[in-house]
């Protein structure tokens, strides 16, 4: 790759009309990302009725169903979006996680199921790596941690408009045919909910796909030659990460021993699985997130070969690392409460599906764009005065969030509760812009879509695979001794609260870190061996 000099059409694009432009369609594909994603929350009780599962295999089907495809073809995909067109990626991605979704309505038990969450996870994947490489293309480091919190905030806008539109679905659809056999070719009302949410997504493929593509890394001056062979860097990328083809990829650029220590790391790994199932009985829990992180540490001794530094801006930068343990914490409460609120609400308050579709859903939605929008503002702004500006609105996040959460979940009242909620979704997603800015700024533009992919792999591990799920498991068991349900899922999502103290620990030893780190960042890339600085 090569740097060249930008010309002022390029220059005069950044920030400007049309970069907005490109901000609003993306953030319309992450309303519908986290729409397919959330729906199952406010479904989760007519699926269990139907189907026959527990709040544990519900928060399997939530989270790791979805979680380790997510994050295992998010590499290979986040390299992709590094070498090719990012607009034709996410609107080939958009088009098939919008089929799978579609497809879930067809779904007849928890297998069938699951193996459609499987593919929502694959599509969904392609998305948000490159989207945060082609915003970071179109706005400045100046105010790219605001770019990138507009963005984010179609999490919350999308989830609280699939507990909104699920709420409504399942309403009318019951009262409409009351006796399933006079529906529409017999479809339940959690089924007509996701063909109901699948099918716009085929169609909003085209508009995404008429984007223009930025040129790399024209917003610091810095542009790179196209690279010759995408879709074989993506392959050989998938090689490095899907199992068993890892073994054969390891072997190819390391040689015996480094396949030695790979089967190491399997052994390890397998056998905590193994303990795991015998502690809760559920294998496709386990087995599942066992793969997906033989998977990872397959791809970290992979990508250590085959690029170095790459490897070593990731994995020997502090304060990465610390994001990459910290924010998945965050994310552990926010993935688990976000999911488990709206049953929490059903069991608890008696609230109908519509009715917490329509106050916890919409406020969610509501408080979630504020929050993560104020983020990034106020991220910026300290950002300008302080090298720590962005971290300083991470650290403030568990404090500004956690009694909200608590009286949500401790209240009688169910309007208390519902206001609660409100500030809860405000204060809490605030760390998405300024945390995911500052993994773009400490990387050079040709690495930011793969680390990015990283970096949403361990959040999508830790908070997305065992936050619903652990909370859903530790319900069954409370449960089992209480013998009620809405006490039971009260007192495991308290619990899960302790999880902002971890997050607490590695944002705190994150603002040691970052003035360093950043101050040094092109000269730890030539230390490394970076041919450009591209």
């Amino acid at each position: 790759m090569s740097d060249t000099v930008l010309d002022k059409a390029e220059s005069e694009e950044i920030g400007g009309r049309y970069a907005k432009y490109v901000l609003f369609v993306l953030v319309i594909v992450y309303v519908f990302n986290f729409i397919d994603r959330q729906i199952l929350s406010i479904l989760a009780e007519e699926i269990k009725a139907d189907i026959g599962i527990t709040d544990a295999q519900i928060g399997f089907l939530y989270g790791t169903a979805f979680a380790v495809f997510y994050a295992v073809f998010g590499i290979p995909l986040g390299r992709l979006a590094d070498v090719w067109i990012r607009k034709s990626l996410i609107s080939a991605g958009l088009f098939f996680w919008s089929f799978m979704t579609a497809l879930s309505g067809t779904a007849s038990n928890f297998t069938t199921l699951a193996v459609f969450r499987f593919g929502v996870g694959v599509g969904e994947a392609s998305a948000t790596p490159a989207a945060f490489s082609m915003l970071s293309d179109y706005f400045s480091p100046k105010v790219r941690a605001t770019a990138l919190a507009v963005y984010s905030s179609g999490i919350y806008i999308g989830a609280g408009i699939g507990t909104f539109l699920g709420g409504m679905i399942v309403d009318s659809w019951n009262g409409a045919y009351p006796d399933i056999t006079t529906a529409p070719f017999g479809i339940k009302a959690w089924q007509a909910a996701f063909f109901v949410v699948g099918i716009p997504g085929l169609l909003m493929a085209f508009w995404v796909r008429s984007l223009k593509e930025p040129t790399r890394g024209q917003s610091e001056g810095l542009t790179s030659t196209v690279h010759p062979h995408p879709f074989k860097a993506a392959l050989e990328e998938l090689m490095s990460v899907l199992p068993p083809l890892t073994v054969f990829s390891l072997l190819r650029v390391g040689g015996i021993k480094v396949l030695v220590w790979n089967l190491v790391f399997l052994g390890l790994i397998s056998a905590l699985a193994f303990y795991l199932i015998e502690v809760t009985g559920n294998i496709a829990q386990w087995v599942a997130l066992a793969v997906g992180v033989y998977a990872a540490a397959s791809w970290v001794q992979n990508i250590r070969l085959t690029d170095y530094p790459t490897y070593s801006m990731i994995f020997k930068c502090k304060t990465m690392i610390c994001l990459c343990w910290g924010m998945p914490f965050i994310a552990f409460i926010a993935y688990g409460v976000g999911f488990w609120g709206e049953p929490f609400m059903i069991r608890v308050h008696g609230a109908s599906a519509s009715e917490v579709g329509t106050f916890l859903g919409l406020g969610a939605a509501l408080g979630g764009w504020i929050g993560v929008t104020l983020g990034g503002v106020v991220s910026d702004l300290l950002r300008r005065r302080y090298a720590n500006g962005r971290l300083i609105v991470i650290a403030a996040v568990p404090i500004l969030s956690t009694p909200f959460v608590y009286v949500f979940l401790t209240t009688d009242s169910t309007i208390t509760a519902y206001v609660a909620s409100f500030f809860f979704s405000m204060f809490a997603p605030m760390w998405t812009g300024p945390g995911a800015s500052t993994v773009n700024d400490l990387l050079m533009p040709r690495m930011r879509a793969i680390a990015s992919a990283f970096y949403i792999m361990m959040i999508t591990f830790i908070g997305l695979a065992l936050g619903p799920y652990l909370i859903g498991y530790v319900s069954d068991g409370i449960s089992v001794v209480t013998g009620n349900s809405g006490e039971a899922l009260r007192q495991a999502m308290v619990y899960s609260l302790t999880m902002f103290l971890i997050a607490s620990v590695f944002i705190i030893a994150a603002l040691k870190f970052l003035p360093d780190d950043e101050a040094t960042r092109l000269e730890r890339a030539k230390a490394a061996g970076a041919a450009d600085l591209a």
